[in-house]
């Protein structure tokens, strides 16, 4: 290796080591969300190392094409002593505003979101169910009604006819009756509980 390379390999690693001090210190105030789950902290911290491992070999690679000498690992403590000793502090603390800034960036998204999308889309779809329910309950009493309205100068007539009858006919339309009024008091009650729903929900 010329005197060169090696100079450029000794600036490489002081960075990288530099680097290392910056990129550990980030990950150790994040590290605080899984701390708790044991496995996942194994697997980051593995993860971690091995992905700065990797890319400082890679920038070794680069510079003097992979050669492993023991100034590399001097040159590389070298740089994150000086992080410590200099700039750690610091950092820490433009980490802590730039999480600030990003959770009050965050907030400020999900409430827009919220506010512009979200509400507007479930106030919608609310409206439109309670307006469903209301032409469906409107549909259904005029119907009713008109129905009874035929029935009553009709009822006369059905009630002759009916007396005239064979027998197994008229348990058969007492069975069609009865059917009517089962499937009647179903979409009652069917209503009445959507707008319990609708109602609370408000």
């Amino acid at each position: 290796m010329t005197l060169s390379v090696q100079f450029l390999t000794m600036l490489t690693m002081v960075l990288g080591g530099f680097y290392l001090g910056i990129i550990n210190d980030t990950y150790r105030r994040f590290s605080i969300h899984w701390k708790q789950n044991k496995i996942l902290s194994y697997f980051m911290e593995i993860s971690f190392w091995l992905t700065q491992t990797m890319l400082l070999y890679y920038l070794l690679f680069r510079v003097n094409s992979g050669e492993l000498r023991f100034y590399v690992f001097i040159a590389c403590l070298l740089g994150f002593s000086v992080y410590q000793v200099t700039t750690a502090s610091a950092y820490k603390q433009l980490l802590e505003h730039i999480i600030r800034i990003g959770q009050k960036i965050y907030q400020f998204i999900k409430n827009l979101v919220q506010v512009l999308l979200i509400t507007p889309i479930k106030f919608i779809v609310h409206l439109l169910i309670v307006s469903l329910l209301f032409i469906l309950n409107v549909l259904f009493t005029i119907i009713r009604y008109t129905f009874r309205f035929i029935y009553v100068p009709l009822s006369w007539v059905f009630q002759t006819l009916f007396r005239l009858l064979p027998k197994n006919i008229q348990n058969y339309l007492h069975k069609i009756a009865g059917f009517y009024s089962t499937m009647e008091n179903i979409f009652k009650k069917w209503i009445k509980w959507m707008k319990n729903i609708l109602f609370k929900r408000r």
